[in-house]
């Protein structure tokens, strides 16, 4: 098996779909399905259910694995190579859920390291181990737990989620909310996965409640704006009203121990780190996530 098979064998596993991967690969959907075969004659069993939709089945599973693994460690030696021979730093790829509260570091990082290349991907957090394992990306930041087997991790912040209402709504004056109190309020969240959707559907089944969603989306950044205009309620983390302050919503506590959001950043604990990942680690490490600057600048 070659190089390219095990690329082409990636790109089917993930998309599980034989014609939409041979678009993205380029290549002929009947040349694509010639190539899956022969790899997995080559293997001795099939890597994927045929029955109905295309589906990696649990030998496939397993060889993705070691796959991504093997790829990963190939390019890390060829950006481990191109770092040596050269005068620049690199390139830091890092992974995160959304880029919102981001930006302030990201900034910070390009003024004091211009030549550094920064490539960022934006994934749920489900992917993320894996994708670290594989050597896929250098870095993530993520704001739930993801399987920490060969991951090293340093939390970065443990904040409150507040529960954010129109102006007008009926709970705008409190202080405080219980968890109960929230059973009937139409919630505005982010789609299943997402680190809001997972604390709101926890904090209500321990409760044995269900929430009425009437708004669910990938733009995180887009909830406070759609709350002000009276659609719903929502949970969002203390970091968010850092950016929401021109944005009319009452901010509520939420009377709930459980009702906590904690960002930490990973990496490959294994892995070789370029020099630009080692310095964005630094960059990432050192910030002060409760005033968005860093530490060095008094913050």
């Amino acid at each position: 098996m070659d190089l390219n098979t095990l690329k082409q064998f990636l790109v089917v596993a993930r998309l599980e779909h034989l014609s939409r991967a041979a678009d993205e690969l380029h290549v002929a959907q009947p040349s694509l399905s010639r190539t899956i075969a022969r790899l997995e004659s080559e293997l001795g069993t099939p890597l994927f259910d045929r029955s109905g939709r295309l589906r990696l089945n649990d030998a496939g599973k397993l060889f993705r694995g070691y796959v991504e693994r093997a790829l990963g460690e190939l390019d890390a030696g060829r950006r481990a190579v191109a770092e040596t021979t050269s005068d620049g730093f690199g390139t830091v790829r890092l992974a995160s859920e959304t880029f919102l509260g981001l930006t302030g570091l990201l900034a910070a990082f390009k003024r004091a390291h211009p030549a550094v290349e920064v490539e960022l991907h934006q994934m749920p957090a489900e992917d993320m181990a894996r994708r670290l394992r594989a050597q896929d990306i250098d870095l993530c930041v993520a704001a739930q737990p993801i399987p920490a087997e060969g991951l090293a991790a340093v939390q970065l912040l443990d904040e409150a989620v507040w529960l954010a209402t129109p102006l007008d709504h009926p709970l705008a004056g409190r202080t405080s909310v219980s968890v109960d109190e929230l059973a009937d309020q139409p919630f505005i969240t982010t789609r299943k996965g997402n680190w809001p959707r997972r604390l709101l559907d926890r904090l209500f089944a321990a409760r044995d409640l269900t929430p009425k969603i009437v708004c669910e989306g990938d733009e995180p950044a887009a909830i406070a704006d759609l709350i002000s205009t009276g659609l719903g309620v929502s949970l969002l983390p203390a970091i968010a009203r850092r950016f929401a302050t021109q944005i009319p919503v009452a901010w509520i506590a939420v009377d709930s121990p459980d009702c906590r959001r904690t960002l930490t950043l990973f990496w490959g604990a294994d892995s070789h780190l370029s020099t630009a990942a080692r310095l964005m680690r630094t960059t990432i490490t050192g910030w002060n996530w409760n005033s968005g600057e860093s530490r060095q600048n008094g913050g």
